[in-house]
């Protein structure tokens, strides 16, 4: 989750997705409307799309499988993502905002870890819906079975800034804190500013972990699509960032971890049709 828009959040998504990668199958959501995400570009096979599984329509885990693309993520490893593929000009594709519906996605394929890459600005999404009184987006994704939120922020004064108010909206609201990830993400080269420095040693007690992600201009230039050509401290920082949520995770589930709740599987056509006429 980003605290506000700019916040490094899909880079730091590639990099825990990559680093989870090498302990089970992983599958990032992209949640962004077409346009808005670099998700597209930046695969190295690219599948049907979410297109291919429309939400009012059964499918199977094949046809959900041929759906997700490929990611690559060094030394030769692969990923997948479930991301919207279809020309610009193509009918807008309805992706729903509900976090319990993308968990019946992911479910659906199988995978080990999931990685949502979310676009809603954490701290605004949580101080609207508590002054509306209603469970906000930021709340859905934090109540999933085995949920650690990755909380982002850019590594400047204005990003240290997003992020406080967005931690003491958490905070307000009753969100899982304590089991939450912090990623500073730096926009320039040399030492954090002071801000950042001072943020983490303050936010060191209240979260689970605080993770720095350094600039990396290859990824300034051509984004995530070639790993292996990455700064060797990005590729660190993307493992520090699956051991802190892996420790996150241990911590509040145990180890290993409880099975995962299973939606239950919508019946089968056949089915559907027999209820529908002893119903007439």
């Amino acid at each position: 989750m980003g605290a506000v828009g700019g916040s490094g959040r899909s880079t730091t998504a590639a990099l825990l997705a990559g680093a989870l990668a090498a302990r089970g199958s992983t599958v990032v959501l992209d949640t962004a409307p077409r346009l808005t995400s670099p998700w597209p570009a930046w695969v190295v096979e690219a599948g049907a799309g979410l297109a291919a599984v429309p939400p009012e329509q059964p499918f199977t885990r094949r046809q959900l499988l041929a759906a997700a693309s490929r990611c690559a993520a060094p030394p030769g490893r692969g990923w997948h993502v479930l991301t919207d593929h279809q020309e610009w000009s193509g009918p807008l594709l309805s992706l729903p905002a509900e976090p319990a519906a993308w968990y019946q996605l992911a479910a659906a394929g199988g995978w080990h870890a999931v990685v949502a890459d979310t676009v809603h600005p954490a701290g605004h999404d949580t101080l609207a819906s508590r002054r509306a009184g209603r469970p906000g987006l930021t709340a859905g994704w934090c109540g999933l079975s085995c949920a650690v939120p990755v909380l982002c922020a850019a590594a400047t004064g204005p990003g240290v800034r997003a992020l406080q108010t967005a931690v003491m909206a958490f905070s307000a609201a009753g969100l899982p804190l304590q089991r939450a990830v912090v990623a500073f993400v730096g926009t320039g080269e040399g030492r954090a500013p002071a801000a950042v420095r001072a943020a983490s040693r303050m936010l060191q007690p209240t979260v689970s972990a605080v993770v720095h992600v350094p600039f990396d201009p290859h990824i300034r230039a051509f984004g995530m699509r070639e790993p292996e050509r990455l700064k060797s401290r990005t590729a660190d920082a993307g493992q520090r960032l699956a051991e802190a949520v892996l420790a996150s995770l241990h911590a509040t589930w145990g180890a290993p971890l409880p099975p995962a709740p299973r939606p239950a599987a919508l019946p089968s056509p056949a089915a559907r049709l027999s209820h529908a006429t002893a119903a007439s």
